[in-house]
């Protein structure tokens, strides 16, 4: 055979292979789950036109739910364009997709609040309904879906602004091109800035890592190519702006973050999808950088298939934040503790209308005017300085990002000022590090104690570092029979005992292994081997936070030991 003939089958059938391992739309599969297409149908009601890609499998009741929480109820009457979000849960069973190799690392690198979704999809959304004498109902309503389980939505929000108006012009062959483009896109690296082109724009992001400091803004990476067109850069691919979400409410911020934190079942009632899903979601934030463990819905019908589960009247209300606009829900709801009520925001001079706390008697029609009804107590007083400072923002013209910013900072600084005695109580719970020894078994983690913490405070407690005065020991008390008291300290207890590991295994590095084994039995040598095998393999399957030297240290150390065995020992071992 001609060498040149020879080496151009290798060529071909490694570029064959390579192309298998590709897995089709594995780039596009990084970013979203789908894009659907949600019209209305005479016959059907609404109906799923299109999905993208084609071979993409929903369950027959996730089309369902996404084609219900796609469109607004009638009650909105959203002329135009409306954009908003909702949250949906996955059928029981589902396959993940094809980027979940990649998953792990994404969400071990990626902050807690912007970790991959794995049991919900977010659907963003981007409805028109205009007026069409073509069509016979009179109007023309559909609606362009981005299906994802990432939480970012500013960025997908403002891919819709990119990408819908377009869509609605040319439809399907416009909506191939662009899922085509996205395919081509570098997937989200947390700590990376990115390069996203779509229809002729490019959108430079950065991935927030959680190594980036909270409340600080990361230096962005500078970029070495001259793009053209220059890029659109967006400053953030999650945060909302806070002060337009919360400028009704900003006298009772102090409860709505105290309801946040203590996964307070709670109903927020709007007049749109888009003031719904944007309160729903600025709320979950309120408390970040503590991870809200509960489930909310920024947008939630009666169609839903949770429906029943969180309406019922036979148990107590599930710990969950629904977004809604149907005024029929204020019946449903009347046995929840704490409903919010919003109108579109009206100004009282120069200041938008703040509304009422009122009592929960009070919410029985279904013209309630707005305001929190509930009859809860604030264990913290309110940060008035706080309150006059961005009332006087108002007065003054404050740009709503510099307000939000405000309020960002202020939320965070409450946040953090609950947790940082937790984390402090937390860390003495710790073995000290000279007690890891490499041939014992690592000390245990000491359990949690809620009176120990308490009797921390006095000396160590929240008055370090805020000057709210209340009562923030009745606040922790009620923040240890809370969801996101559950997922903390969990998440916590595998970080620590991750620590502990990783302390042990350089422990064990550090040691002589060869001078142990010189007075030892062959069995125990075995036991050894066997055993610190397991440890490499654990340390790699969960991705402990050790360096690869180290791994590959003991790794050759390992080896070391087992030349140090017979030769029919050493086979064995190697073979195993």
């Amino acid at each position: 055979m001609d060498p040149f003939e020879s080496r151009r089958i290798k060529l071909e059938s490694a570029s064959t292979s390579a192309a298998e391992t590709c897995v089709p739309w594995s780039r596009f599969s990084a970013w979203l789950e789908c894009v659907c297409v949600v019209t209305f149908d005479l016959e059907l009601g609404q109906a799923i036109e299109l999905v993208y890609p084609h071979d993409v499998k929903l369950t027959e009741k996730e089309k369902t739910s996404i084609c219900y929480l796609s469109f607004p109820d009638s009650y909105s009457g959203c002329l135009g364009d409306t954009q908003f979000s909702f949250r949906l849960r996955q059928s029981v069973g589902r396959v993940s997709g094809s980027w979940f190799g990649e998953e792990d690392k994404y969400n071990r690198d990626a902050p807690l609040i912007l970790q991959k979704e794995l049991a919900h999809f977010y659907g963003y959304v981007y409805f028109r309904q205009v007026k069409d004498v073509s069509v016979k109902r009179g109007y023309f309503q559909k609606s362009l879906v981005l299906v994802s389980r990432l939480p970012y939505v500013q960025l997908f929000q403002s891919l819709l602004q990119n990408i819908a108006p377009e869509y609605f012009e040319k439809l399907e062959p416009c909506l191939e091109a662009v899922c085509n483009e996205i395919d081509q896109w570098p997937p989200p690296v947390p700590g990376q800035t990115l390069n996203l082109p779509v229809m002729g724009v490019v959108m430079q992001v950065r991935i927030p890592s959680k190594d980036d400091k909270p409340g600080g803004s990361p230096t962005r990476q500078g970029q070495k190519e001259n793009l053209l067109p220059a890029p659109m850069v967006l400053p953030t691919i999650h945060e909302l702006d806070l002060f337009k979400c919360f400028q009704s409410v900003l006298i009772h911020l102090q409860m709505l973050w105290e309801l946040m934190l203590l996964g307070e079942p709670l109903v927020v009632m709007a007049p749109s999808p888009t003031i719904s899903s944007e309160t729903v979601l600025a709320l979950v934030s309120s408390i970040s950088p503590l991870r809200y463990c509960c489930d909310f819905r920024p947008y939630f019908t009666i169609h839903d298939s949770e429906f029943k589960e969180y309406t019922t009247r036979t148990q107590a209300p599930p710990n969950v934040i629904l977004g809604v606009t149907n005024p029929f829900f204020i019946k449903t709801f009347q046995s929840w503790p704490h409903v919010l009520r919003l109108g579109e925001v009206k100004m009282s001079g120069d200041l938008p209308k703040q509304v009422k706390v009122k009592k929960l008697a009070k919410l029985k029609t279904l013209d309630t005017k707005p305001g929190i009804y509930t009859a809860y107590k604030t264990f913290l007083h309110k940060d008035k300085a706080l309150i006059k400072r961005l009332l006087k923002g108002i007065q003054r013209k404050r740009p709503s990002e510099v307000q939000s910013a405000i309020l960002r900072r202020h939320l965070l600084e409450l946040t953090q000022s609950f947790i940082i005695p937790l984390e402090r109580y937390l860390a003495s719970l710790m073995p000290l590090q000279r007690s890891v020894t490499p041939w014992k078994t690592p000390p245990q983690i000491r359990p949690f104690s809620q009176d120990e913490f308490m009797g921390t405070l006095d000396h160590a407690g929240p008055q370090l570092t805020s000057l709210l005065k209340g009562d923030w020991m009745g606040l922790y008390k009620r923040f240890f029979r809370s969801p996101n008291f559950d997922g903390w300290y969990r998440l916590r207890q595998r970080e620590m005992t991750q620590k502990v590991e990783c302390l042990h295994l350089e422990a064990i590095c550090d040691a002589d292994l060869l001078s142990w084994t010189k007075d030892k039995s062959e069995v125990e040598i075995v036991d050894l081997i066997l055993k610190l095998r397991e440890k490499l393999m654990r340390a790699r399957k969960h991705h402990l936070p050790v360096k690869e030297e180290l791994l590959e240290k003991l790794e050759s150390y390992i080896q070391i030991v087992i030349s140090s065995l017979p030769e029919d020992l050493q086979t064995v071992l190697h073979k195993h």
